[in-house]
């Protein structure tokens, strides 16, 4: 077998980051080397290899050594991989694939649609963050070694982006006996094998190319991903030339870029900064049970100072939480609450609260800055609205969150997925951020009609549902970030849609 376990894992770290950086070979490539090698610093790594884990940032280090069922492309779309077709059903309660017949593990097992069954079966059961992606799915019915249908309890139009992501990430069967095994070795079908000899857990992961690999050949004979624990250091390293690529969120750090003429910046959209409002039925904060305060909420926050104090102008106002990738998406929303005071004060007068009234939100540190502090407790408080921080930590505040919904909402940065289903899954049905199950009759009527359709057959409504969100302050968005893509002059990248970082397969080699 070509996989090979990891040696003992050594401590991560800037200092152990900088000794691994200084040997990188860098995109030039090594003596001997017929294709030259990609070096990618990152501040996101997995806590496992096993691809139930997969999650955001950590997929490139899956896409290594796994193929998944559906490839994404740069913009959304999808493509063939190891499913080289797929059909609905007319109740979209059913998907086909069609299955490639020449894919083997490493151990010769055939990949096929057993092998398809039990990692579906296994990702549904599993603990894994994105398990809940394949509730909805009833069973896997296998009709021979190249086709499998996936029978689902209801439609659900984000199914090919679950499979071009971690639900999609095909492993060896064989190595689901061991429950240990997958976390430090993969056993995929991947353009790429772990080189253990050279990967030091934590600090960085080393992938050298799998010679039989069935797939098209990618054009970097090794890829590197080196964990940092801070931006300063990714930021030096690619001035320095040590490292081919990183996307850095930090917007100081992206003004200390500019200039740099050997770099190329590609800006990246992706996550958005705001207020998620879970509480709109009021029932831990009574007030908020009235469309006028959340209006007012809305209107009190000067999202274009806090664009320009907190991220130097790195990014663009939003009232909606729908991405523009989305079909939901309509600019003409980004725009919609505008900085008013005045019209504040009159709407939480009309609601009967005149004399304002306190909002308690947990301050997590990793998110709420001592400026996103202030800017918050002064706009707030020029409305007549006392905001509280209750310090907490990050375990503690998902408890008090999630479970114990001590809070009506909390400041966070969260993704806005190419995929308009997801979206919804995530935040207008009762689950992970509407955690009170709040809904209206706009809503339950909108969203059976979306959930029935692909997205591009019900721009009505995902534009209505989206517009419904907004005029309701479901939500209180301040900004969506730019990030930048920074590349050296030896490679090219592209970002990728429904991604903070680009798919491993963006990169190229330049000359």
């Amino acid at each position: 077998m070509r996989i090979r376990r990891f040696p003992t894992a050594g401590s991560a770290g800037v200092v152990a980051a900088a000794l691994v950086l200084a040997g990188c070979a860098g995109a030039g490539g090594a003596a001997g080397q017929s294709d030259p090698t990609l070096d990618i610093a990152t501040m996101t790594f997995p806590q496992s290899l096993d691809p139930v884990t997969a999650i955001g940032g950590a997929l490139p280090f899956f896409q290594a050594a796994y193929d998944s069922l559906v490839k994404r492309e740069p913009d959304g779309a999808y493509s063939p991989m190891l499913a080289t077709g797929w059909t609905w059903d007319t109740d979209r309660t059913k998907l086909s694939l069609t299955l490639r017949d020449d894919v083997r593990f490493d151990d010769g097992t055939p990949f096929d649609a057993a092998a398809v069954k039990a990692n579906l079966e296994r990702f549904k059961a599993s603990s894994g963050a994105n398990a809940k992606w394949l509730s909805g799915l009833e069973r896997v019915e296998v009709v021979d070694a190249t086709r499998v249908v996936l029978h689902l309890d209801a439609p659900d139009p984000a199914y090919l982006y679950y499979l071009s992501d971690a639900a999609g990430l095909m492993a060896n069967p064989a190595a689901f006996a061991d429950a240990e095994r997958l976390k430090t070795t993969p056993d995929g079908t991947g353009p790429y094998e772990l080189d253990a000899a050279q990967t030091v857990v934590g600090t960085k992961w080393v992938y050298r190319r799998a010679d039989d690999y069935w797939g098209e050949r990618l054009p970097f004979d090794g890829v590197t991903m080196t964990v940092f624990d801070n931006e300063t250091a990714i930021v030096n390293g690619l001035k320095t030339g040590q490292i081919d690529t990183a996307v850095v969120q930090d917007a100081n750090q992206q003004a200390s870029l500019e200039g740099a003429t050997t770099l190329t910046t590609t800006p990246v959209d992706f996550d958005y900064q705001g207020i998620l409002l879970f509480d709109r039925a009021g029932v831990v904060t009574p007030e908020l049970a009235d469309v006028r305060v959340r209006q007012a909420l809305n209107h009190a926050i000067d999202r274009k100072t806090m664009l320009e104090q907190i991220r130097r102008g790195k990014g663009a106002v939003t009232s909606q939480v729908f991405g523009a990738d989305t079909v939901a998406y309509d600019e003409s929303l980004d725009s919609y609450y505008a900085h008013d005071p005045e019209k504040a004060k009159r709407l939480l007068a009309e609601a009967g609260h005149a004399d304002g009234f306190e909002l308690k939100m947990p301050r997590m540190t990793s998110i709420v800055s001592d400026a996103i502090d202030a800017s918050l407790q002064s706009d707030l408080a020029d409305v007549g609205i006392t905001l509280t921080w209750v310090d907490v930590d990050q375990g503690d505040a998902l408890r008090r969150i999630f479970q114990d919904r001590e809070f009506s909402g909390f400041v966070m940065n969260n993704g806005q997925p190419a995929t308009d289903w997801l979206a919804i899954k995530d935040l207008v049905l009762p689950g992970t951020f509407n955690v009170f199950g709040y809904t209206d009759e706009t809503v339950r009527s909108l969203v059976p009609k979306i959930q029935a359709a692909q997205a591009e057959d019900a721009l009505d409504e995902l534009r209505a549902l989206n517009r419904h969100l907004v005029e309701d302050a479901w939500f209180v968005p301040f900004y969506r970030m730019t990030y930048a893509l920074v590349t050296d002059g030896g490679v090219t990248a592209l970002p990728q849609s429904g991604m903070a970082v680009p798919s491993l397969y963006n990169y190229q080699p330049t000359g």
